[in-house]
């Protein structure tokens, strides 16, 4: 069922439906982010994704899942089809500028629920192609 999990958590990423997406996390779910502190539980995740979603436009793409034997462990690398739409604080000005980056997240999950994601990509290639 785990495949199946992230993907559904994926889907609602590229659809842009919040409440898909936290439909998929436990209750104790974490995110680690590539930069910042650490979000405890789906209200501060859902607050990261709103700031996320008011700041830049993003589809995923050319996505790889893959699943431990035991399905508590998953990672996914995909590539960040974007557009930057309003200025995030201490980045540069948001001018509308498209990017594409490859990036990665990693979850482990419990049953059918997903505990914590720890999402990677290269901040200093997204800064040099939106500069």
């Amino acid at each position: 069922m785990s495949i199946e999990t992230i993907r559904a958590y994926y889907d609602g990423f590229n659809a842009g439906d919040l409440d898909a997406m936290l439909d998929c996390l436990s209750d104790d779910f974490v995110h680690d982010a590539n930069e910042g502190a650490r979000r405890d539980g789906k209200a501060a995740f859902a607050a990261f994704c709103t700031h996320m979603n008011r700041c830049y436009k993003e589809t995923l793409t050319d996505m790889v899942i893959m699943v431990s034997e035991d399905g508590t462990r998953a990672a996914a690398e995909f590539l960040v089809n974007g557009a930057y739409l309003e200025t995030d604080a201490g980045l540069p000005e948001a001018r509308g500028q498209t990017y594409v980056l490859p990036a990665g997240g990693f979850f482990s999950l419990e049953g059918s629920k997903i505990t914590r994601v720890t999402t990677y990509y290269n901040l200093q290639d997204w800064i040099k192609q939106v500069s």
